[in-house]
């Protein structure tokens, strides 16, 4: 009988953990089917996002000091380095240009003739003069900032409503965006002669623009996932397809001509190679909706730019050599950043239209 219960409770015990092993394989193979599953989807993902690259981010160490604009509801657009170092800036909403002298912190404006000019973008000549593109009434603006006498060169098609982003080129001719009315242009100072040419595409909203080393303009095109460039000669346009979703809006070419590009819609850094094409997409710090908007390259080769869909609004630095992040709050929240420039000392210089300030970016020493 004793033998006969050893062999029952054995045959049992077997019985059970067979069971039980039959049990755990059942569940098994779904699992891992599953995990297999997530796996392959996770790698789908990485693919659809256009394989932007994520680094680490670190704390961005500077010193951002903001002056309130003298007036209220200025929503100041565009900032712009003069000879002298001094800080100018449209006041879009309120008809005017500004000037700050960052060591006195002493403020000027400029009241503009022309009503409902909405100056938007601007920039200084190398005799001083000031630049301005009228956005809201077609035409170009130059301030003589010793008498406040303002040159107004109009457009010669009525289509080219709205002039939006200029640049000069190193022989003194300013190139310049029309977004709505989907155009590029120049203009010679020395003839006050302007000349337009059609972007390719119905909604190609030509924005931010800046001139290579050999004197080639190029630009984004906002309203769809290309840059382009203009043939300073001919003005024969050559477009750059950008991957899929992306929309840059600013931009800033680098001392080995490479383009950096704000990708607004996707919340990516992107940088363009003209000669092969090859486009490299970094995620933005704060990720697929942060909005990079303004940006800029200090001398040191560091691309500066702007997030301006979270709040506060950061500073971001990327290091091109260790593909490395760092961020910073700006103090006002910013109320977005739209354009910066940098000075040759490496500081940045930012207007922030919303909340009605004008500031400057100083990297630790």
């Amino acid at each position: 009988m004793r033998n006969r219960k050893i062999s029952d409770r054995t045959i049992t015990i077997l019985t059970v953990l067979f069971l039980g092993s039959a049990v755990l394989l059942a569940f098994a193979e779904p699992y891992k089917r599953s995990v297999v599953r997530a796996r392959i989807a996770e790698e789908h993902a990485s693919r659809a996002l256009g394989a932007a690259a994520v680094s680490a981010v670190g704390e961005l160490k500077v010193t951002i000091k903001e002056w309130d604009v003298p007036t209220r509801g200025a929503h100041p657009h565009d900032p712009a380095l003069a000879p002298d170092g001094s800080l100018w800036f449209t006041e879009q909403l309120q008809n005017k240009l500004g000037r700050l002298d960052p060591a006195s912190g002493a403020f000027k404006e400029y009241p503009l003739k022309i009503e409902d000019s909405g100056p938007h973008g601007l920039v200084a000549d190398s005799n001083g003069n000031i630049w301005f593109t009228g956005n809201g009434k077609g035409y170009i603006g130059k301030l003589d900032p010793k008498t406040g006498n303002v040159t107004a060169y109009k457009m010669p098609d009525e289509k080219a409503e709205d002039p939006h982003t200029a640049v000069f080129d190193a022989h003194g001719i300013m190139w310049f965006t029309v977004q709505v009315g989907n155009m590029v242009g120049r203009l010679d100072p020395h003839t006050g002669k302007v000349e337009l040419k059609a972007v390719q595409g119905q909604r190609a909203l030509p924005y931010g623009i800046a001139v290579n080393s050999k004197g080639v303009p190029f630009f984004c095109e906002f309203g769809t996932n290309k840059m382009a460039k203009i043939d300073p000669q001919t003005m024969a346009i050559t477009e750059f397809t950008l991957p899929e979703g992306a929309r840059p809006r600013r931009m800033a070419i680098d001392a080995e001509d490479r383009i950096y590009f704000t990708d607004y819609e996707g919340g990516n850094l992107g940088r363009l190679d003209p000669p092969t094409g090859a486009v490299k997409m970094w995620a933005s710090p704060e990720g697929a909706k942060s909005a990079p908007y303004g940006i800029t390259i200090t001398p040191d080769g560091a691309v500066w730019y702007s997030e301006s869909g979270v709040k506060p609004n950061t500073m971001v630095r990327f290091d091109p050599k260790t593909e490395q992040f760092e961020k910073a709050p700006i103090p006002s929240g910013g109320g977005t950043v739209r354009n910066m420039v940098a000075t040759p000392d490496g500081r940045v210089y930012i207007a922030c239209s919303g909340v009605n300030k004008v500031g400057i970016v100083q990297p630790a020493r």
